[in-house]
């Protein structure tokens, strides 16, 4: 199956398509239906109340809202490995692999502000990965501030990215103190209108969209289950260490840049949900798009070709083994 995807061929992402409902039909037999946390910010909230009287009623909405953001990201995150040349040979790895890692935690099956602020991260990257010889860098890093600040709306510990952007623009550009300043200006851009229009309004109350901050050690329910998958997710991604320090000498400087950029939004995804953090794997599907690209690295050079073989039908035998389990323990 990986021979498939290993081709720039759209018919791929028909096959993307089966794949998300096949790894995931647990979640449209038994449709989960999000319920606010604390560490979401007042526009998911909004759009939470927004999307409940049909979701009441219709309950399947909801992994159907998921499927097309889990798709859609796949294929726009493909397309900027691709566009970037992050790989050598446009293919659909990094796509198959998003579906399969998104499929590990049940979790990530639902609808949550984190998964939709995936939508903003892709964006965010594509600016940012542009910014090596961008003619207008300074409106690319203000947009990618605007968004990161955007996403702060959605999850509030989601600002915590405003550390990528600063981190590229020390490896992609020479220092210059006004892009600095212009990231910073972007990431406030949104909190201005925001306030300007609960100013304007009569609805002063700034407190209720800035959240305090705490960090602690989160504690986890964790079974056999979340280990395996924790596994299944780290050791694509050190083999595509291996398989990345081999082939680095004969990267663009460029290139090399964009996967050290790469490595820190994962080190970043990793460490953001520790951040008011609630006792639930759901906020870490932030790091799904960075594993993703390091899986794809794997399946795309792999000497052997049992390798991503195995890998492949590992995991996916894993994910249907999870969709049993969790029907089981439903009924029961």
């Amino acid at each position: 199956m990986t021979g498939a995807f290993k081709t720039n061929n759209p018919v791929n992402i028909v096959l993307l398509l089966a794949y998300a409902f096949a790894l995931k039909w647990h979640s449209f037999l038994y449709p989960h239906i999000p319920l606010p946390q604390a560490t979401d910010g007042f526009l998911y909230l909004k759009l939470l109340n927004f999307l409940a009287p049909a979701g009441q009623s219709l309950p399947v909405i909801y992994p159907f809202i998921v499927l097309a953001l889990i798709l859609t990201q796949a294929i726009t995150f493909n397309n900027l490995i691709n566009n970037e040349k992050l790989l050598p040979k446009p293919n659909y790895l990094p796509a198959m692999a998003y579906m399969l890692i998104t499929a590990l935690f049940p979790e990530w099956w639902q609808l949550s502000s984190a998964l939709i602020i995936n939508s903003l991260l892709v964006w965010v990257w594509a600016m940012l990965s542009r910014l090596f010889n961008h003619p207008r860098p300074k409106t690319q890093v203000f947009n990618a501030g605007m968004v990161v600040g955007l996403a702060s709306f959605l999850y509030f510990p989601a600002i915590g990215f405003s550390l990528l952007i600063f981190f590229a623009i020390i490896i992609l550009r020479p220092f210059h103190l006004s892009e600095w300043l212009v990231a910073i200006l972007g990431l406030l851009t949104p909190y201005y209108f925001l306030f300007a229009f609960l100013f304007l309004g009569n609805t002063w109350n700034p407190l209720t969209y800035l959240p305090s901050i705490s960090v602690s050690f989160p504690i986890f329910q964790q079974d056999a289950w979340a280990l395996g998958a924790i596994i299944l997710l780290i050791v694509p991604f050190l083999i595509s260490g291996f398989y990345i320090q081999g082939n680095i000498l004969r990267m663009l400087i460029q290139v090399r840049k964009s996967w050290s950029l790469m490595l820190f939004y994962l080190l970043i995804t990793i460490l953001i949900p520790f951040i008011n953090f609630t006792s639930t794997f759901e906020y870490w599907i932030l790091c799904a798009l960075p594993f993703a690209a390091f899986h794809g690295y794997t399946f795309f050079y792999a000497t052997k070709k049992w390798l991503p073989a195995m890998l492949h039908w590992v995991i996916v035998i894993f994910i249907v083994a999870l969709n049993i389990w969790v029907g089981v323990f439903r009924a029961s």
